[in-house]
């Protein structure tokens, strides 16, 4: 695992996965690796009241209730449509999901404008079609296609930023359970048709921000359960993932270094101040491109503590957390500027005068990255 930059959470919590097996006695639908419960424990950690010989750590955080529906959909023979802001952490449970349940997370097909039903269904490698004809074995199946063949979770990112028709061709395998080949010439049996076998689902995203990109049509959406996925506001739960993640940080990159909890609470509090600017924003004038999402809140962290660790003092400091803050909300300019130069004098001076600690010296680093950049 060391030597995979991103390890998918099949790999990454394999250890786990199998003691989670190996003491599973709970009934599995399906070809499922785990049963539900196990799943629900696999992603949301185990509890005192489990009565487990080890500990399982959390690995998602949010409502209880957004997991089970998923996993009761999953059982079922409907898809799963996750749907939330940008960086709620869809893709992550979605992950987490299929790694729980076929120990394979990476069926996964992007959307995106130029994804094509090839991209869902399957394709032909062209020399062995011209040399020995269209066969099976000429035939390159989507990863959509060997979740059918394997019984196990298909995944499709960004399901909205897809075209219209594309989305439309998900609506056989959806109902139908099958895909079939018209170019290969049926002998009789079912040469022809691929089917899905048992276990086998679909697990759709898609950014409530895109909403008018490309709708997706009635008969799709009642053949997927949506589960909406909130953005964190709680800041206790946010700062479990940000905490989660920033141990994860350290530990990946093998980095020595504090991050005192102080600046943690800076980092929340100024993403609170910047969510509650925006929500009261007239116009989208004023407010930031950013979504403000707690992945970018964790993007702005790992970027802190990444420069402090290469070319700091090997200890996080406000000043150099300010200076990530700006950098990377900093998307539109002049804009994105304004905005943030109106916050650090209207919020942060105010508070760093009444409050003192990390934010004099985060004011300051934040007024200087924002000289840098005029």
């Amino acid at each position: 695992m060391s030597d995979l930059l991103r390890a998918p959470a099949e790999i990454k919590y394999a250890e786990e996965l199998d003691w989670l097996e190996s003491i599973d006695d709970g009934p599995k639908p399906f070809s499922w690796r785990l049963s539900p419960k196990m799943v629900r424990l696999f992603i949301l950690g185990s509890e005192r009241a489990d009565g487990l010989d080890r500990e399982v750590s959390q690995k998602w955080f949010g409502d209880r209730s957004f997991v089970e529906r998923s996993i009761v959909t999953l059982a079922s023979d409907r898809g799963l449509l996750l749907i939330g802001d940008p960086g709620t952490g869809k893709s992550w449970l979605a992950e987490l999901l299929s790694a729980a349940i076929c120990r394979n997370s990476t069926l996964v097909v992007q959307g995106t404008a130029g994804t094509t039903e090839d991209h869902i269904k399957y394709s032909w490698n062209v020399s062995m079609v011209i040399a020995k004809g269209q066969s099976r074995e000429s035939m390159i199946p989507s990863p959509i296609m060997t979740a059918m063949e394997a019984g196990a979770i298909g995944r499709f990112e960004e399901l909205t930023r897809s075209t219209s028709d594309v989305q439309d061709a998900l609506i056989s395998i959806l109902s139908e359970k099958y895909i079939s080949v018209p170019e290969l010439e049926s002998g009789g049996g079912d040469d022809n048709i691929v089917f899905a076998k048992p276990g086998f689902s679909i697990i759709a995203t898609a950014n409530s921000r895109d909403r008018g990109v490309n709708d997706l049509s009635s008969a799709l959406k009642r053949r997927f359960n949506f589960v909406r996925i909130p953005v964190v506001t709680n800041k206790k739960s946010e700062a479990e993932i940000v905490r989660f993640r920033t141990e994860e940080l350290l530990r990946r990159h093998a980095i020595d270094l504090d991050v005192p909890p102080t600046l943690l609470d800076v980092l929340l509090q100024s993403f609170a101040d910047l969510r509650a600017s925006a929500a009261a924003a007239g116009s989208d004038d004023e407010k930031l491109e950013s979504a403000l999402s707690t992945a970018e809140q964790i993007g702005v962290l790992e970027d802190a503590v990444l420069h402090s660790n290469f070319f700091g003092e090997r200890a996080l400091t406000a000043r150099t957390l300010a200076s990530s803050l700006v950098g990377s909300l900093t998307r539109r300019e002049p804009e994105d500027l304004a905005i943030l130069n109106k916050y650090l004098h209207g919020v942060v001076e105010p508070r760093s005068k009444e409050q003192g600690g990390s934010w004099p010296e985060f004011l300051e680093g934040g007024r200087d990255a924002i000289a840098t950049l005029s």
